[in-house]
Parts: structure tokens; sequence; C-alpha cells
């Protein structure tokens, strides 16, 4: 059966597997830009963020191909997949010898999080059905970047107090190694879920779609239906400003003499206003419509990150973190929701993959256009360039995006 009340137990233990699956991601967030600059001596902004480049590089793909394997073989093994990826990450991260290392070590962390999140998606909206997609995939996020955050923040006082190696990687070999045994041992198959939605489908538009193949799915979420490819760049933007922040906010805030105490702080509020956000604005997507939901969150960060460019204090900064944290809320939910509205149960799964395709792309995107500017400008100049891209990607949404491709208006 579908629904929330009716899969409790399965989609909380769910959300609690994503909280790992954001932690392992979240054993970075703090550390890693340190250490290329401190351990590894890497003076270019560009040279530094090559581990977000292999890291979002592998995570799109991952993502694409997470979605079909899972239509071809089911859900779980994916996410076990995912979960045996990891394992060797945290050994590479605390004794790799050279800069390659860590980038090898993001080329398996971003396969693995391509596997297992986008699993973790697809299975919740297997279990929910149509009518509270939005509180899903806020419950999905919120645990995910709360997971990031506890974990940026836990890692910032790790460093301070016993170096940046190895003890902020310990965290995140005991996420995996939980991780790995849940999602053996407790996690179930939901694919079953999504042939009986498929089968109780009545929509016109969506049952002369249903039979799509992969190309032309592609083709669709990317370029051709206006809501699923306003989505998908919007969520490539996002996830570029995510990653001019995880590379280049570290290092701005460590030149302006925070201390590691400042700076995990910092590291940890963005992905906790993003993730305690999304509880709230999730659900509340489901009631009141996406569209302007995702105009309006990305406007803030807009705003959040021109505040960042242009502050110099750790007070100004912290109220730039929780502008940002707050409007990511507002879009992350919120994209994956409207591309559930849109696709059909045969092909959602595929869809979802290709969404994540573009909007996890936007890491790479991030590294290399922030890293150049930051390279040729400074960091503010990075950064407000971002800013005003990410504004036009909410403008882009208003303009294009349908406002009616909402399950329950």
């Amino acid at each position: 059966m579908l629904g929330l009340r009716q899969n409790l137990a399965q989609f909380l233990l769910l959300v609690a597997v994503n909280a790992l699956v954001g932690g392992t991601l979240g054993q970075e967030r703090t550390v890693l830009p340190l250490l290329a600059s401190q351990t590894f001596h890497l003076g270019l902004y560009t040279s530094a963020l090559t581990y977000i480049l292999a890291f979002g590089l592998s995570k799109a793909a991952m993502n694409y191909f997470a979605g079909t394997l899972s239509d071809r073989y089911g859900r779980k093994p994916v996410l076990v997949a995912g979960w045996l990826v990891a394992i060797p990450i945290p050994l590479m991260l605390i004794f790799g010898p050279t800069w390659a290392w860590i980038v090898a070590a993001n080329v398996l962390l971003g396969t693995s999080q391509g596997l297992t999140w986008s699993t973790t998606v697809i299975m919740k909206m297997d279990l929910v059905g149509p009518r509270q997609r939005g509180l899903a995939m806020g419950l999905n996020e919120a645990a995910g970047y709360l997971g990031v955050a506890v974990t940026a923040l836990a890692t910032g006082y790790l460093a301070s107090a016993y170096g940046l190696r190895p003890a902020p990687f310990l965290l995140g070999a005991a996420y995996i190694a939980l991780g790995l045994g849940l999602s053996v041992l407790r996690v179930r198959e939901t694919h079953h879920h999504a042939r009986a939605e498929a089968s109780q489908h009545v929509n016109a538009h969506d049952q002369a779609h249903a039979g799509l193949t992969t190309k032309e799915i592609f083709t669709l979420t990317s370029f051709k239906d206006r809501s699923l490819s306003s989505v998908s760049q919007a969520g490539m933007v996002n996830n570029l400003n995510d990653g001019l922040a995880w590379g280049l906010f570290p290092v701005l805030f460590a030149g302006a003499g925070l201390s590691l105490h400042q700076i995990g702080i910092l590291a940890a509020v963005y992905p906790a206003v993003w993730g305690a956000g999304q509880l709230f604005t999730g659900a509340a997507s489901d009631r009141w419509g996406r569209k302007w939901f995702i105009t309006a969150g990305m406007l803030v960060q807009a705003v959040g990150l021109a505040v960042v460019a242009g502050g110099d204090t750790f007070a100004i900064w912290l109220v730039a973190a929780v502008l940002l944290g707050l409007g990511t809320a507002m879009v992350y939910p919120t994209l994956l929701a409207a591309i559930g509205d849109v696709a059909h149960p045969t092909w959602r799964a595929r869809s979802v993959g290709i969404y994540r395709l573009w909007r996890d792309g936007g890491f790479a995107v991030g590294a290399l256009l922030s890293g150049l500017i930051a390279d040729l400008y400074g960091i503010p100049a990075a950064i407000g360039a971002v800013a005003a891209l990410t504004a036009l990607s909410g403008l882009v949404v208003a303009l294009r995006m349908r406002g009616n491709d909402h399950t329950t208006t």
C-alpha cells in the first residue's frame, strides 16, 4: 500500500540511512579545504577545488545510472552497492600521501553518494505516493543535510583538538559501517510500490508518456518539458553555489583570521538551516505548489551569497549562512517533488536520476567557474558572480516553469 502512515517504519529507517549518507559527505566539509592549503600547500584555488570537480562529475554520472539500475535490478542492490564503494574513502583521506589520493577518494565519494542518496530519494517516493511527496522529500533531504551539518561541526572540533588527520575521518568510517549494515539487514525493496502506483495512474498526459525510452526521458527532463527542464537548470545552479560554498568559504574565512572552531560553526550553520528548514518547506510545497517556492528560494540564496561576498566578520557571515541555508531549504526538496509530480511512475526513477545528473554536475561547474574567477579576481568576486547566476536561475523558473504541475492542486 502507498502512503507514509502505511509504510512508516521502513520510511523512518530510510531517513536514518540518509542521515548517515549525509554524514559521510559531511566529514569533508570543514577539513578538506584546509587540508588542501595547509597539508598539501596548494596555492591556486582552481587546483585546490579539483576534489570538488572529481566529486561532482562522478556523483552526477552515478545519479544517472542509479535511476536506470534501480529500475532494472531493484532499489536495494543499488543502495548496498553505494555503501560498498564508500568503504575505502576514510582510509584514503587519512593515509593519502599526495593530493591525487584525495581526488581519487572523492571520485569514490561521488560514486557512493550518487548511488546511495539517489536510491533513498527514489525509495521514499515509491513508499509515500503522490499526495505527500513534498513532505517525503523534505524529510529525506533534512536528514541528509542535518547529517552533513552535525558532522561538519564535529569534524571541526576534532580537527582543532587532534589535527586535520586522522581523527575527523574516523567518524566517516563509522557512518559507512553502520549504513552498510542497516541497508543489508533492515532495508526492504520498494520497486513494487512504484509499479502499484503506475497501475493506478489515470492522467492522460502521463499515460501518453508512459512508454518512453531512456533517451526520450533524458531529452524531456533536460530540455523539452518546460517544468522538468526548469527544475534541472535550477538544481544545477543550486549545487554550483553549494560547490562554491564547500570549496572557497573555509579559505575565505581562514584568510580573514577566523579560528578553526569558528570556521566549523559557519560550515555547519548553512547545512543545518538547510536541513532543518526542509522539515517544513517540503510539506508546505505540497499545499501551496512548487514554482514560487523554487523561485523565491533561488533569490534568497542569491542574497545570502551577496552578503558573504561583501562581509568581513564572523557575525555577518553567520547571517549570510542562515540566509543561504534558508533559500536552499526552500528549493531542495521542492525540486525533487516537482520531478515526481511530472514524471510517470514507470520512468520516475530515471527522470530523478537525470535531474540529479544535472544538479550534481553543478558541483563540477561550480568548482571550475568559482576557482577560475577566484584565481583571477579574488574569492569575493567569484562569490558575487555566482550570486548573480543564482538570481538569474530563479527568474528562469518564474518565466518558464508551468504553475499547475502539482498533484494536490
